[in-house]
């Protein structure tokens, strides 16, 4: 074999050896920076999917979505209630929601208006601990049981909070206190304490209700419900002055 063309050969070989060594150890230092291998799936505000490195805040322009409450919803449904045109409603839009779904379901509006300034203070995207949400607080369970798929919306939310509220006042023949306690603490809770549970949750929470029901100018219906809170001034056959709240 001629001596000159392996010489060539060998300081081809040595070459292509060079710039493999060369370029390994000057692109391992990014790689082992930006967690090479570590693909992650990034879906921005709009719903649009991107594939980026472990670190994209720092690389890419990229608003990684927030991490959402463990509820039970359809996929398509949002759950913080941003960008959802359905929340973006004024007072004047959720009182006539108010209205329309108290007169289809025969429930005084301002009992409604009551429980919503109690459980949300009338802000559509409230979020609770304990996993309710929107406007009448519902919980993934309930908002399932009365046709409710996004607890943010509020025509869905009050809906469904107004059948709620319904069913409750049936359940428990038009009995205020129970209605409302079963509605903050479930109707397994007061039956076990046949009546109002002894929670101070549950009992500060129908007061606020009530209160915000009776009070002058709430538009409640004359005589609708009995405020069974209220202290009355009674006269006994013998003349003694008596209060109570019987």
């Amino acid at each position: 074999m001629n001596r000159r063309a392996t010489n060539w050969g060998w300081f081809f070989r040595a070459t292509i050896a060079l710039c493999a060594i060369l370029s390994v150890s000057l692109f391992t230092p990014l790689f082992a920076q930006n967690g090479s291998g570590h693909i992650a799936a990034v879906v921005d505000d709009d719903g649009r999917r991107f594939f980026v490195n472990s670190d994209p805040p720092a690389k890419a322009n990229l608003t990684a979505t927030k991490p959402r409450p463990n509820i039970y919803l359809p996929a398509e449904s949002s759950f913080t209630g941003h960008s959802r045109p359905a929340v973006e409603i004024g007072r004047d839009g959720v009182e006539k929601i108010v209205r329309e779904a108290a007169d289809r379901h025969s429930v005084d509006p301002a009992l409604v208006r009551a429980v919503i300034e109690t459980e949300s203070n009338w802000n559509p995207r409230a979020w609770s601990h304990k996993g309710a949400g929107g406007l009448m607080q519902l919980i993934p369970t309930t908002a399932q049981r009365y046709g409710a798929s996004d607890v943010f919306n509020p025509q869905q939310n009050i809906d469904a909070g107004v059948k709620h509220l319904k069913w409750l006042l049936e359940r428990y023949n038009g009995n205020l206190d129970l209605a409302l306690a079963a509605y903050n603490a479930g109707e397994g809770a007061v039956d076990r304490a046949h009546g109002v549970p002894a929670f101070r949750e549950t009992r500060n929470y129908v007061q606020k209700v009530q209160n915000a029901y009776f009070r002058p100018g709430s538009g409640r219906v004359a005589d609708a419900y009995v405020n069974s809170r209220a202290i009355h001034k009674d006269v006994s056959p013998d003349g003694r002055i008596i209060f109570t709240n019987e």
